[in-house]
């Protein structure tokens, strides 16, 4: 499932986001992850700020790379980290 707002006009930096190259994110006991623009974001969507990881993803897939290919990074980083498991 993924959880964030509008990117498809002008990108993430239009809705507001600061200067960076991360995203907040839970990943759920079966494997999928939301992903969420910020932590404010997340709250308004109902999801407890202690269980959110920031995770920062790499320039160039952050400015290029498709929604799954940075869902895959999150997950394989929070696998790896075994963080954000809601």
């Amino acid at each position: 499932m993924l959880d964030m707002p509008d990117v498809s006009c002008g990108g993430l930096r239009d809705k507001g986001m600061s200067d960076n190259n991360a995203l907040y994110a839970i990943r759920f006991p079966d494997g999928s992850v939301s992903l969420y623009i910020d932590e404010e974001y997340a709250i308004e969507r109902g999801v407890d700020p202690a269980k959110l990881v920031r995770v920062e993803i790499p320039r160039d897939l952050f400015i290029s790379g498709t929604v799954q290919q940075i869902r895959e990074y999150v997950a394989v980083y929070l696998e790896s980290n075994r963080q954000g498991t809601a």
